[in-house]
């Protein structure tokens, strides 16, 4: 059982610590010290929920309702565009740029966007549901329920990490400039992402 919970940990840490959405949310919130624990949980919880619906074998049921994936597909596309709107708004508007600097959102407005963005993106359901689904079923039971115990434990360390561990970087964010590359790059990635979603 070991090796299919640690086979699950490798699985879900090669999707969920590839650089998306979600991880430069957390990455932004955690540098800010931002409502962190929230986001962190949030982020965990959903993929917990996810990769157990993928295990439990709700996979077969997304792939075969492909209008509701479109529809998805679509919100994502506008979602992530408007985004990289506001990242790039940031980037360009110099008193935006320090970690303390302007009125920080409040912890419903934070935690909506980091929902949206966890759930609102396609590749989610594709990775979490889909492929993690598919490969917990190569271990039957009980060790589907193991791989996906392991997966969902990437999850926990991965955005612990990501979100606590951030603030180690703080020195290097404490020049308007590191602001402005970073959130730069934020505004580029969310481009990229939704056009990757829609071709």
């Amino acid at each position: 059982m070991l090796a299919i919970f640690l086979t699950g940990l490798g699985s879900g840490a090669s999707l969920i610590v590839a650089i998306g959405a979600q991880n430069a949310f957390v990455l932004r919130q955690g540098l800010r010290r931002e409502h962190v624990l929230p986001v962190v949980a949030i982020c965990v919880l959903s993929d917990a929920l996810l990769i157990a619906a993928g295990v439990a074998g709700i996979g077969a049921l997304v792939k075969a309702a492909p209008l509701a994936l479109e529809i998805v597909r679509w919100v994502g596309f506008a979602f992530l565009l408007g985004y990289a709107v506001f990242a790039a708004r940031r980037a360009l508007k110099p008193s935006a740029l320090t970690a303390a600097s302007g009125v920080a959102p409040s912890l419903l407005a934070t935690a909506g966007m980091c929902l949206a963005i966890t759930w609102l993106n396609p590749h989610v359901y594709l990775d979490t549901v889909l492929l993690l689904g598919s490969l917990s079923a190569d271990h039957g039971d009980p060790g589907r329920w193991v791989f996906g115990a392991g997966a969902a434990t990437a999850s926990l360390l991965w955005f612990s990490v990501l979100g606590f561990g951030a603030r180690f970087a703080a020195p290097l964010f404490a020049r308007p400039m590191s602001w402005r590359i970073l959130d730069a790059g934020i505004a580029v990635l969310m481009v990229v992402l939704a056009v990757l979603l829609v071709v």
